[in-house]
């Protein structure tokens, strides 16, 4: 079974106060399990998390919208997908292709701050071409909006009528900043994502 791991760390993490950003993403990767089996935090700002492969996107997209609520602050990542053939009682001492996957990805990455690398070339050429489309926009997710898609992407059950009374704002205002994010759009490549990796 393909397991997927994300590398990380934070872009910019010394310009904001590191209590601020350690509890969003603390918070943020507790919602896949628990340390240090499920994720770590390593030299103060990198990070890794293990999450079914199908996931991972979706994980990646999420730690992405919790960081962008903060003025200058985003992650840098690479998923791997692949084997897990030894599990220790810290992620950070297990290993497999997924594992090799995560950090090779990560070490090549430039000027992208996320990319995917897997068994199959062209499910990488594939995503890693969605991603950079995605990223276009994902980037420049301010950050009211990407406090609206992190409680957008928390409650998918919710209407933006129920998002607007949640978060106390009006729906023309949930509305506009989930359209102006590409939202919806985004989704759609992540629930494509998922149907490549059921198909594997």
């Amino acid at each position: 079974m393909i397991t997927g791991v994300i590398t990380g760390d934070i872009i910019n993490s010394r310009k904001a106060e590191s209590t601020e950003w350690l509890t969003v993403l603390k918070s943020a990767l507790n919602r896949y399990g628990t340390t240090p089996k499920a994720w770590e935090i390593y030299r103060g700002d990198s990070f890794q998390l293990e999450v079914p492969a199908e996931e991972a996107l979706f994980a990646a997209l999420y730690i992405k919208a919790c960081l962008r609520q903060y003025k200058d602050l985003d992650a840098r990542m690479a998923i791997g997908l692949g084997e897990k053939t030894h599990s220790a009682s810290r992620l950070s001492e297990s290993n497999g292709s997924a594992f090799r996957h995560s950090g090779e990805c990560f070490d090549s990455l430039k000027k992208s701050t996320l990319a995917l690398r897997s068994e199959w070339p062209e499910l990488d050429q594939e995503v890693n071409a969605y991603l950079s489309l995605a990223l276009l926009t994902v980037e420049r997710w301010p950050a009211n909006a990407s406090s609206i898609i992190k409680i957008a992407m928390e409650n998918p059950q919710l209407t933006q009528t129920a998002l607007a009374k949640k978060l106390g704002k009006s729906q023309s205002t949930i509305s506009e900043s989930l359209k102006r994010a590409g939202f919806d759009e985004i989704m759609q490549m992540e629930k494509q994502y998922r149907n490549m990796i059921a198909n594997r």
